[in-house]
This record gives C-alpha cells, structure tokens and sequence, in this order.
C-alpha cells in the first residue's frame, strides 16, 4: 500500500519526536523500574565500575551502598546499606548508646561536606547489636543491623550491596575492595571537603594473618573463623581510624558482594598488619532471622525527615579499631619477617 506523502511526512516528524522522547524518558523509567525493583535484582550493580591508609578519591556513584553512621551528628563509622530498610555496620560503633534517636545514616554521599540532590538523612528505627558482640575474644561478632524508620528508593547514587550465600568461600589473594572515610595516617585526618576514600586490598589467608597477631609482643589476639583478614601489605593499604563498619567488597560473576564489615586493625603505620574484618558469610542467617523478626515500620510514625546535612565539623570516635598492646620495634622487625615470609610462599 502507497502511503501519502503527507501522511508520511508526518509519520517521520511522529518517529523523530517519539525516539527523542524516548531518549529524554527513559532514564527516568528505567530508574523508576529500579526503584520498584527487589533488592535482589538491583544489589550490587552501581552505574560506575571500576582515604583510607594508602587510599585514593573514589569516584561517584562507584559505591553508592555506603553510608556515614553519624553519632550526635558527627561522623563516627561507615556501613552499608543491603535493603529498603535495613542498614549494617560494626558493633562497636554503638558502644556509647543504642538510643536509635542518637543516631543518623547519610546516603547518597560522596563528599560529605557537599550533599548533592540525591543525597538523604534517614532516622533510625531500630538498633540490633549482636548478642555474642565482644563476649568471647576481642570483639567477636562485631556487627550491627539498623533498621531505618523510612524505605530508601533506590536510584544511581543508592543501592544496596548483595548478601553473600553462607557457602561462599573468599580465596586467598582475592581482589577486593575497602571503603570510608576514616584518617588518612594515625596522625593526619581526611581533608576537606571529606571525599570517600577507596582502596584495592588482597584476601589474606587465614593462617598467615593469625601469625602477625600470635607474636608475643602484639598480645596474642585470636583470629577465629568468623573474622577476614584482608590488606596490601606491600604498598600499605590497610583500614585506619574512622572506617569502622565499612564495607569490604568483592567483585564475583559482575556482581559486588559485601564480604566484610571494618573491625579492628593495628596502627596505621609502617609496616602494615592484616586489618580484620567481620565475615559476612558467618553473619548472613542472623542478617535474615532479624529482618524476618521486625517487620517494617509504619511510614507515618516516622520522625521528620531532615535535609542533608554539610559536615563542618568531622570528628571521628576514636574506638577500638586498633588491637590493644604497646607496639615495639620487636612488633615491626617480626611483622617484617612475617611479610618476607608470606610473600614468598608459593
């Protein structure tokens, strides 16, 4: 059939303005469509791929679950977000209170003294430390679940990280990334305006990483199976002060897992030890038994949602991210030797 030239004039300038139409919406609905997608669908999938100690700037949108745990307003420990509502971090962070109301999650940030328009402030609801938190050895099962009194939407700048299956296994040499912003050295604080800092750190295998901490002068600290050892140690990449609760994520089948939680660490200062982090896998049941146990809250008791905040003032809780025990020049000649030792190992 013959189609008038009218008619067909008409139908280009129709197709034209229907692809840029397109073109102009949809971002928006493929956002949308993420926003109303599971959890499972869109974690671990941020829009960018590819200072903590020995870090560098992270770009936008590259880790867009991570949060700032701010405390009295200030910025005291990271974490990440892994659902609408649900939030973990290290339970040591909550060693001044578990008063929900004392506590606040930044998302969507990159620099915390520039909030963009996808930045948010969200209130906590509830506070679950774990029951065994320090119990046992230095600070065993050291991890926090927050639940927010609000659902975060989802966009480019916020997602959450995956769950790992408790199976999974880490090999050791594993490339891995660790995130936050915590101190730069032991001495120098991350510099304004406060840009998260990200760094490529190995999995460490766990019988290496026990002997840096089983030498007599470092106080011989456990380092049971439910603890992950990870770091560079030949360039000095390693978790410092501030980074407690960050994520430590891998990068498996094109898809990031949250792998660990910033434990605990020695001091930021050559030469570097493991820094420690909380298994994720051994923590994944408990994760699911309490998200099951608290259903979510009522959107209309929440308190106010506040604006972003500018951070002026960026004082970190200095908690126990470090071991406890002096640290002689017979600690660093032995961590040297075990350096040597681990990297010449087949």
């Amino acid at each position: 059939m013959k189609i008038p030239r009218a008619w067909a004039s008409a139908t280009r300038w129709l197709g034209t303005w229907a692809l840029a139409a397109a073109g102009l919406w949809l971002p928006r609905l493929l956002l949308n469509a993420a926003t109303a997608s599971t959890t499972k669908t869109v974690c671990g999938k941020p829009v960018v791929t590819g200072k903590i100690y020995g870090g560098t700037d992270a770009p936008e949108q590259r880790w867009p679950w991570q949060i700032s745990l701010l405390y009295q307003k200030r910025h005291i420990c990271g974490g990440a977000l892994i659902d609408h509502f649900w939030v973990v971090s290290a339970a040591h962070c909550f060693q001044k209170s578990r008063n929900p109301s004392d506590y606040k999650v930044l998302l969507g940030y990159n620099q915390l003294q520039k909030p963009t328009g996808q930045s948010l402030q969200m209130t906590v609801y509830r506070i679950f430390v774990h029951s065994d938190f320090n119990k046992t050895y230095f600070l065993g099962s050291d991890i926090t679940l927050l639940q927010l009194s609000l659902s975060v939407n989802f966009t480019s700048h916020i997602l959450p990280v995956c769950l790992m299956d408790p199976s999974n296994v880490l090999a050791p040499g594993l490339g891995c990334w660790i995130t936050g912003w915590g101190m730069v050295t032991e001495e120098d604080f991350l510099p304004k305006p406060y840009k998260l800092q990200q760094a490529h750190v190995g999995i460490i295998d766990s019988h290496v990483c026990k002997s840096f901490f089983q030498m007599p002068a470092s106080g011989r600290i456990n380092v049971p199976g439910n603890m992950l050892c990870a770091a560079d140690l030949l360039t000095g990449k390693a978790i410092c002060q501030g980074d407690s609760g960050g994520p430590l994520v891998c990068q498996l089948n094109d898809t990031w897992y949250l792998a660990g939680l910033s434990s605990w660490s020695a001091e930021c200062r050559w030469p570097i030890f493991p820094s420690v982090f909380t298994r994720l896998t051994e923590f994944t049941d408990w994760i699911r038994e309490t998200q099951k146990g608290s259903p979510d809250p009522a959107p209309e008791l929440a308190p106010p949602q506040e604006k972003p905040p500018v951070l002026k003032d960026f004082i970190i809780s200095r908690g126990p991210v470090h071991m406890p025990g002096s640290y002689t020049s017979l600690v660093c000649l032995q961590a040297f030797l075990l350096l040597l030792a681990s990297l010449c190992t087949p």
